[in-house]
C-alpha cells in the first residue's frame, strides 16, 4: 500500500510569549522579556501549513494546550479560585506562572516520537509523547499532548499511542526533535535515526556549558516501544560541542528525508562511523543513503545557530524532488544566504529552497522544523485520521478567522498576570475542539 508523509504542525497557542525559560536555547534566552504577538505567531505558522499544503504536501493541524496551567499551579500549592491563583503565582513565583503559560506546546517536533507501521513488528503506527523532562515549562505537556493525539488517530487498529517514558532525567525523551526516518520510500520499511546527547549510565563525553536533554536510555527505550528491531535502527551522539554551542536538538544541526541526510560537518561523534552504518542498514533494505555535509569553512555552526539552516523541513514533491523549507533568517545571514545560493550551481538532493516567514516563532527558538511532527501514513491510515485536521482552504479561513477573534497582538511577561487571559484562552480552545472535532481534550472541560 502506497503511503506518505504528513506533516502535523501545532497551532501557536494564545499565550505566545518570551519568558526566556529554556536554558541552553540561545534564542530562548536572548529574547526573555521582549513583547510577543500571539496573533502574529499564530498567523505565520498557519500561513507556513497553508502555503505547504497548496504545493502539495500532506498538512495537518495540531491544537495548542490549555495554558496557563492552573493544574501546575494547584500542584505546586496555590489556591483558591482560578483568578485567586493566578494572582498569587504572580505575585510569590512569578517563574512558575511564566512556566504555567507557556505557549512551548507549538513546536510539536518535541509531542512525540513517531515510528510508521512499515517499520513496526504489529504494523501499526506508533507514537510515544515526550516527556520532555528536562524543563519545567515542557514536562506538564505530554498528558495533553496524548489526549490530542489520540482524538486525531483514535483507530487503535492502526494507531498505538504509548504514554511518555517516566519523567526523570535519565530517561530524557525529546521526541522526533532528535529522530529522523529514512527510507527508499515512504511505505516501505526503513531505518529510524536517534540521536542522544549523553547516557545516564554509560561513559563518554558530555556537554560543559548547556545540558544535552536526550539521553541514550530513552532512545533505546522508545524503540523497544515501537517494536522496533535492529536492523531498523541506528543510535548516534551528538557532538557535546555543538550542544554547548546552543545546538540543543539535533534538528537545530541535521535534518533528513527519505534517503537523504543534510547536516552539519560537526553534528555527530565518530561521524563518519555514523554514515556507514546507516549506509550499511539502509542497503538492506534496497536503499541508497546519501550525507550532504555542510562543511564548517562554509557555514559555521554559530551560523547554523543563529540563522536555523537545517531546523528546516527537507520535503518530497510527488515527483521525487525534495525542497528546503527554510525560515527568512537564513537570507539574512551572509554565509548561510550564500550557500543556499550555491546550491544551485552544485550536484546535490536539494532541488528548490522555500524561504518562510516565521519570527515570532524563531525569537524563541523555534525554526520550521520545530513546528511539525512528522507521520508516514499508508492510505488507509490516512483515511483513519479525524478528518476535521487536514489543512484545506475552508479550515484556513475558520482558522483564520479564530485567530483574529482570540488572540492578542501584544502579550508581555506582565500580562500573564492577568486574569483575563485565561478566559480568554479556555474561550478560544473551546470553540476550537468544536471546530476540529475532537471532543472534551482539555481539563476545564471536564
Amino acid at each position: 500500500m502506497s503511503a506518505s508523509e504528513a506533516n502535523f504542525d501545532g497551532l501557536v497557542g494564545p499565550t505566545h510569549n518570551y519568558a526566556g525559560l529554556s536554558f541552553g536555547n540561545v534564542a530562548s534566552r536572548s529574547n526573555e522579556k521582549s513583547v510577543a504577538n500571539p496573533k502574529s505567531a499564530a498567523k505565520q505558522g498557519l500561513r507556513k501549513m497553508k502555503r505547504l499544503a497548496d504545493l502539495g504536501f500532506r498538512q495537518g493541524v495540531l491544537p495548542p494546550l490549555e495554558r496557563p496551567s492552573i493544574r501546575l499551579l494547584r500542584d505546586v500549592g496555590f489556591t483558591g479560585d482560578d483568578a485567586s491563583v493566578i494572582a498569587r503565582a504572580a505575585r510569590e513565583a512569578p517563574e512558575l506562572l511564566a512556566a504555567a503559560s507557556s505557549a512551548s506546546a507549538m513546536w510539536t517536533a518535541n509531542a512525540a516520537t513517531v515510528s510508521p507501521s512499515a517499520d513496526t513488528a504489529d504494523g501499526r503506527v506508533h507514537f510515544t509523547p515526550a516527556n520532555l523532562a528536562a524543563k519545567l515549562h515542557r514536562a506538564i505537556e505530554h498528558g495533553e499532548t496524548r489526549r490530542s493525539l489520540a482524538a486525531i488517530f483514535a483507530d487503535e487498529s492502526r494507531f498505538h499511542i504509548h504514554h511518555a517514558l517516566p519523567g526523570t532525567p535519565a530517561l530524557g525523551d525529546e521526541g522526533a526533535a532528535n529522530h529522523t526516518r529514512f527510507a527508499r520510500e515512504y511505505g516501505e520499511k526503513g531505518v529510524e535515526f536517534f540521536v542522544y546527547g549523553r547516557s545516564e549510565y554509560g561513559r563518554g563525553t558530555q556537554p560543559q556549558r548547556f545540558p544535552a536533554r536526550q539521553t541514550l536510555e530513552a532512545s533505546r527505550a522508545v524503540a523497544r516501544l515501537h517494536q522496533l528491531s535492529d536492523d531498523v535502527t541506528v543510535l548516534a551522539q551528538q557532538s557535546p560541542e555543538v550542544i554547548d554551542a546552543g545546538v540543543f536538538h539535533n534538528d537545530v544541526i541535521a535534518v533528513g528525508n527519505r534517503t537523504t541526510l543534510f547536516c552539519h560537518q560537526r553534528a555527530f561523534v565518530d561521524q563518519h562511523k555514523v554514515y556507514d552504518e546507516l549506509t550499511a542498514k539502509l542497503a538492506k533494505h534496497g536503499a541508497t543513503f546519501t550525507a550532504l555535509e555542510v562543511p564548517e569553512s562554509e557555514v559555521s555552526v554559530d551560523d547554523a545557530v543563529s540563522s536555523y539552516l537545517f531546523n528546516s523541513q527537507l520535503l518530497s514533491r510527488a515527483d521525487g524532488t525534495q525542497v528546503l523549507v527554510v525560515p527568512q533568517e537564513c537570507r539574512e545571514n551572509a554565509r548561510v544566504a550564500a550557500y543556499l545560493d550555491a546550491l544551485g550551481t552544485r550536484k546535490t538532493p536539494i532541488d528548490e529552497v522555500l524561504v518562510f516567514d516565521l519570527r515570532e516563532s524563531m525569537k524563541n527558538g523555534g525554526g520550521p522544523a520545530c513546528l511539525r511532527l512528522r507521520v508516514v501514513l499508508n492510505e488507509a491510515e490516512q483515511a483513519a485520521v479525524n478528518p476535521n485536521v487536514w489543512m484545506n482552504d475552508a479550515l484556513f479561513n475558520k482558522l483564520d478567522t479564530w485567530i483574529d477573534t482570540h488572540y492578542r497582538d501584544q502579550l508581555a511577561s506582565a500580562d500573564l498576570a492577568d486574569p483575563q487571559l485565561l478566559n480568554e484562552s479556555r474561550t478560544a480552545l473551546d470553540e476550537l475542539t468544536k471546530l476540529l472535532g475532537l471532543g472534551a481534550i482539555y481539563d476545564f472541560q471536564r
